[in-house]
């Protein structure tokens, strides 16, 4: 059974961790996500192996081809994510990050089926609009079976995609921080409280903040404005190391919960 994205956030901002399917190995990429379940992670957003990512940067892009390399691709993702829901019963939801073309090579009917039955709670496509026929197909497969769509504000989206988007969301929504590919940053983005207030003017749902994020301090410092801190990269660096990434994703949600 699903568990609703949105439930992640009642206890106040959470940290929503991104983990790369498959990378650098199956087992590895198991045991990364049982060490950010153990380090406090509210969400796990779980990568789907892509060779055309286009919103991701070096570090998710070289992972990537590591899983691709390994056999892994969306129908794989499905399968580690259902075992991982399957052995851990209290484990935080799950929200698979992938981009259209393999939902639609695999078919939505498909996707939708087998996520439902790993447990899986959400998906968030980049490459998705919200007001498209193909969302209209895709919501139409998934809503019924309890899945979540997330989808993407940018500094970019007009008032109307906007609107769009508050209205079809579902757990919650995902902001984008600045412009370009995900990936550490120096620095948190100016004028990001601005752009979450104005993201908030479009729907009553959490509001995550992504893409950039790669320190405890600006996890802390995003977390005073969004309700959810994205974390990418800086994670995905560590997936070969169980014991590292536990005590990382550790220090990130107790900033974000401080």
């Amino acid at each position: 059974m699903s568990r609703p994205l949105s439930a992640a956030f009642a206890p106040g901002p959470v940290l929503v961790a991104y983990v790369m399917a498959g990378y650098p190995d199956r087992a590895s990429s198991l045991a990364a996500l049982e060490a950010v379940a153990r380090g406090g992670a509210g969400v796990i957003e779980l990568g789907v192996p892509y060779g055309d990512a286009v919103a991701d940067g070096p570090v998710i892009v070289e992972a990537g081809k590591a899983a691709l390399a390994n056999g892994f691709g969306l129908a794989e993702t499905i399968a580690l994510a259902g075992e991982f829901l399957g052995a851990n019963a209290d484990a935080p939801p799950v929200a698979l990050m992938t981009y259209l073309n393999p939902m639609m090579r695999l078919g939505f009917p498909r996707v939708a089926t087998l996520a439902a039955e790993a447990g899986v709670s959400g998906f968030i496509v980049p490459d998705l609009p919200p007001d498209s026929p193909m969302a209209d197909r895709w919501l139409a497969e998934s809503q019924p079976l309890g899945i979540d769509t997330v989808f993407l504000a940018a500094p970019t989206s007009t008032p109307a995609r906007l609107d769009a988007l508050g209205a079809r969301s579902r757990g919650f929504v995902y902001v984008v921080s600045s412009l370009g590919v995900t990936g550490e940053r120096a620095e948190v983005a100016a004028g990001l409280a601005g752009l979450v207030a104005r993201v908030r003017e479009h729907t009553t749902l959490p509001v995550a903040v992504g893409f950039g994020v790669g320190t405890p301090e600006q996890a802390a410092e995003v977390a005073r404005i969004a309700d959810g801190v994205v974390v990418g990269s800086a994670i995905v660096r560590r997936q070969g190391d169980a014991a590292e990434l536990e005590a990382f994703v550790r220090e990130l949600a107790g900033a974000i919960k401080g």
